[in-house]
């Protein structure tokens, strides 16, 4: 399935992504060095152990960009203008190497643009599961979405 246009979209859709994926080591690595990030919890083994959570955490860079990846084949692709915000970005659990993560969308809000009268804006919240259906990511995204002919 392809991206929706803004009038193809209704308060309360929920779109469960089809595509789920399991974190490696690279994965948290690579985000963790191309961003230039020294957190010791995401690259010492030896000082995560010494931590509550006794081995590394992924980055929760890579976990926010993962989610907004996955989402983007049924809500965005092909019918964005623009993405306009990300807010109320929480990590209520962690993530490790190993798990396999799960996304979900939900439509919080839909309104036509004041500016465009082609397009109009939707607000979602994506939320991201681990294997155990525990919720480790949850956020909202507002984007400029094309109106369908």
């Amino acid at each position: 399935m392809s991206g929706r246009y803004f009038d193809q979209w209704s308060v309360g859709d929920v779109v469960r992504h089809p595509i789920t994926r399991t974190v490696t080591e690279t994965d948290n690595i690579l985000i963790t060095t191309l961003t230039h990030n020294p957190q010791p919890l995401h690259l010492d083994h030896e000082a995560a152990a010494a931590t509550e959570f006794g081995k590394p955490l992924v980055n929760s860079c890579f976990t926010f960009s993962l989610a907004v990846g996955i989402s983007v084949g049924e809500t965005t692709l092909g019918t964005l203008v623009a993405n306009l915000g990300y807010d109320e970005l929480k990590f209520p659990k962690p993530v490790f190497v190993g798990d396999t993560l799960r996304i979900e969308s939900e439509c919080l809000g839909v309104r036509p643009s004041k500016s465009r009268p082609d397009a109009g804006i939707v607000t979602w919240e994506h939320r991201a599961y681990n294997q155990a259906d525990a919720l480790v990511l949850s956020f909202k995204r507002s984007a400029l979405l094309k109106k369908s002919a």
